[in-house]
């Protein structure tokens, strides 16, 4: 006679899920009293965690439907919720109902995000992700409001610039541009030695100038989707933008198995 499998949750990646959502959590909360700088932290600080989930799930054979759904409403919280509301409630509050508006337009575009791929989960092109994926847009906006704080700007000079960076990374996470996923580089192949000194001076860099580096690059990653799909078509069409493409299997993107990178 088989054993009964027990029921219950794993705890080790649904706590790491958990902090991320704290996190995210706490990014509202934070703007909402007007520590904006604190705030666009703890979203990379829910980045962090969001990476190692579905690392550990994996590591530890812990992956499960349960895992993935529950990543999956962390990730809507941490990079879809959160970020819009920091940037509204930092930078563009006076703008009345376009303010609002851009807010939502962020917000609608990663939750429709994920929902596209969790309806397209069984296609994969290792290779690409389709869109931009939610926590890179929400290092776009987290990073700028952070360099904004950073280097005390007058948010009143930033107003519409930044409801339009919020309302593009909304509208690229529901584009076809394609996004290098980096699935494909061998994290545990040997490097030359002088590849150990190059990671350190990034460190370095990063250290000396988190808000900026990070700014710079999360917005060039964001901007090399749309650089990737013109230079690969000959001729660019509305599918290759936006819409459902002919090609379903070259839009797809990978999933990992514990929790998408949505």
């Amino acid at each position: 006679m088989s054993p009964v499998p027990k029921k219950g949750i794993y705890l080790l990646p649904n706590l790491l899920t958990t902090a991320g959502l704290f996190s995210g959590f706490y990014a509202v909360i934070s703007s909402m009293n007007g520590y904006y700088e604190a705030a666009a932290v703890a979203i990379f600080v829910a980045m962090i965690f969001d990476g190692l989930d579905g690392r550990v799930a994996r590591i530890t054979n812990t992956q499960s439907e349960f895992g993935a759904e529950y990543d999956s409403m962390a990730d809507m919280v941490s990079f879809g919720v959160a970020p819009a509301l920091v940037a509204y409630n930092w930078g563009f509050t006076d703008l009345g109902k376009l303010g609002w508006l851009a807010a939502f337009i962020y917000v609608a575009g990663a939750a429709l995000r994920l929902a596209r791929f969790n309806t397209q989960v069984g296609i994969a092109d290792s290779r690409f992700f389709q869109g931009l994926a939610s926590p890179a847009a929400a290092g776009v906006v987290a990073s700028l409001v952070w360099v904004a704080q950073e280097y005390s700007i007058d948010t009143s000079h930033l107003s519409w610039g930044l409801a339009g960076v919020t309302a593009l990374c909304g509208l690229l996470m529901v584009s076809n541009f394609k996004y290098n996923s980096f699935k494909e580089v061998n994290w545990a192949g040997k490097v030359p030695f002088v590849a150990l000194l190059l990671v350190m001076l990034v460190f370095v860099v990063v250290a000396t100038e988190p808000a900026l580096v990070l700014f710079i690059v999360f917005a060039l990653y964001a901007l090399a989707g749309p650089i990737n799909t013109f230079r690969s078509v000959d001729k660019v069409r509305l599918e290759d933008v936006v819409g459902d493409p002919e090609n379903d299997v070259d839009a797809e993107f990978t999933k990992d198995e514990h929790k998408p990178d949505a």
